[in-house]
């Protein structure tokens, strides 16, 4: 549980999530918890999901607003509604990337998960990730193997094959019973990946397998499938120095050799910095 400094009978953010309720529910969720989930969902901003409700409109209510997402999660009749589908330019060309954009209130209940989990995956995290961390960024990233490349005559870079697209669900599921002993938190990690995304064209399209790229409990879920050690990676991205050319540039990559979790040969590529 995230450490909110509450003390005995107080629930930080608590009577902002309007008053408490007597009966007995099946999870214990602090409404602080939910407090502190929709400060930082706040703190993001963000365009609306499929409901249209952009975060001042949320607001309006807010009270009750955040009072039914506590509820509903607290009672395990929490479900997530479609997710709008975003098409975006990749930068540099090649393509488009599809990103899920989920309601302010999804947004919310999905960083009450995230938040639940941080403790623990951040305890777990190599030194050398950096997306979607506390305080990290991926010029963080940039950063850390800028100061390597002096020290090294090789860099391997690499970058997983659609990995939000097709990742498994059963690998994240799994990923998340590994990680955490809460019964809701699993519940409502299997409801998210279930959840259907809503196209561009307004169609409604059932997923079997992969998760939208913009969610919140995706990312630190993700990148507990993705620990590994010796890379610095902003995300699904990872880059390595060594001294040596690499014999066979795929040993590196040998965990990742499961469904859903490839490379291509486009998306390897060794550079001899010495010759630079």
């Amino acid at each position: 549980m995230v450490c909110l400094r509450e003390q005995p009978g107080v629930v930080p953010g608590g009577d902002r999530v309007s008053k408490s309720d007597p009966k007995v529910k099946s999870f214990e969720i602090s409404k602080g918890l939910v407090w502190e989930a929709y400060k930082r969902v706040k703190a993001k901003k963000g365009a609306a999901g499929v409901d249209g409700q952009s975060i001042e409109d949320f607001e309006a209510d807010l009270k009750n607003n955040l009072y039914k997402i506590w509820n509903r999660m607290s009672s395990g009749t929490y479900f997530p509604p479609p997710v709008r589908a975003v098409e975006i330019p990749k930068p540099h060309g090649g393509g488009t990337r599809m990103l899920g954009i989920p309601t302010v209130a999804d947004r919310i209940a999905q960083t009450v998960v995230a938040l639940q989990l941080m403790p623990r995956t951040e305890s777990i995290f190599h030194d050398d990730s950096y997306g979607y961390r506390p305080k990290r960024s991926p010029l963080d990233a940039v950063a850390t193997c800028r100061q390597r490349c002096w020290k090294k005559n090789w860099v391997l870079d690499l970058d997983v094959a659609k990995f939000f697209d097709s990742v498994d669900h059963d690998l994240m599921v799994k990923a998340v019973e590994a990680n955490t002993d809460q019964k809701w938190v699993v519940l409502y990690v299997k409801r998210w990946l279930k959840a259907p995304i809503r196209m561009p064209d307004g169609t409604v399209v059932e997923r079997d397998r992969g998760t939208p790229q913009a969610g919140s409990f995706q990312d630190h879920v993700s990148l507990r499938i993705l620990k590994g050690r010796c890379m610095t990676r902003p995300a699904s991205r990872l880059a390595s120095a060594m001294s040596r050319r690499p014999a066979r540039w795929w040993a590196p990559t040998a965990r990742l050799r499961r469904p859903a979790m490839t490379r291509g040969p486009d998306l390897v590529r060794t550079v001899e910095l010495s010759s630079r």
